[in-house]
């Protein structure tokens, strides 16, 4: 755990001092970032294996650092909000955000949630590559291929579709999904499992219906791998 490394950004300093003692308790390595722009240079000097990030900040918002990061890294991003609304939950994860906490939060929860990122993470690192005929799953380079080409996925459409292929035929509830993939309970907001997978089968074009609808349950990976 000492090699972790997280980057956070938020221009309140109280707020990165309080996150900055829970985290440096765990070992974990922390820097810290005052503004948007603060962020972007720390992001692009060192690598690091999880983001906390604000969404109202001077200079760059998070939307706006966010994408930035986003063009180059998908390392995992957990942002900070003091608004609540499903639009903005929907929002960052179509930019590709791993997990979302609204301001007040507990210190506790946001640990948790960065150990629970970092495991699926390094859990989606192992094995070599899953292959359903022109679609193809690199869990050692975080890709899917689809005929040859690298789809364009958010981190959390990878972990989706890594998941159900982990299991094939299993069906699984959109809350079960949200426990595994998001990796806690999301308040009963299944609509965010919904719009991942309708994203991921634009993604998958030919492939799409490889991710199965069970009418009244949930979802289901069917495809014969090699």
């Amino acid at each position: 755990m000492g090699n972790t490394r997280i980057l956070i950004v938020d221009d309140e300093a109280l707020i990165r001092d309080l996150i900055k003692e829970y985290l440096s308790v765990e070992d974990y390595a922390v820097d810290e970032g005052a503004d948007g722009q603060q962020g972007l240079e720390m992001f692009q000097r060192y690598d690091y294996d999880l983001i906390v990030l604000d969404v109202m900040m001077p200079f760059m918002d998070g939307w706006s650092l966010c994408r930035e990061i986003r063009q180059v890294s998908s390392v995992p991003i957990i942002m900070l909000t003091a608004r609540g609304e499903e639009y903005d939950k929907l929002l960052g994860f179509e930019l590709g955000v791993d997990d979302y906490l609204t301001k007040p939060f507990s210190p506790k929860e946001l640990l948790a949630r960065i150990k629970a990122i970092l495991r699926r993470a390094a859990a989606n690192e192992s094995g070599p590559q899953a292959i359903f005929e022109g679609l193809v799953l690199d869990f050692d380079a975080r890709t899917v291929k689809v005929d040859g080409q690298t789809a364009s996925l958010t981190p959390k459409e990878y972990e989706l579709i890594t998941f159900l292929a982990r299991h094939p035929r299993q069906v699984f509830s959109r809350e079960q999904l949200l426990d595994s993939v998001w990796g806690y309970d999301y308040a009963g907001d299944t609509r965010t499992v919904d719009t991942h997978v309708k994203m991921l089968r634009e993604s998958l074009g030919v492939y799409r219906n490889y991710i199965v609808t069970v009418w009244g349950t949930g979802y289901k990976f069917e495809a014969e791998g090699k």
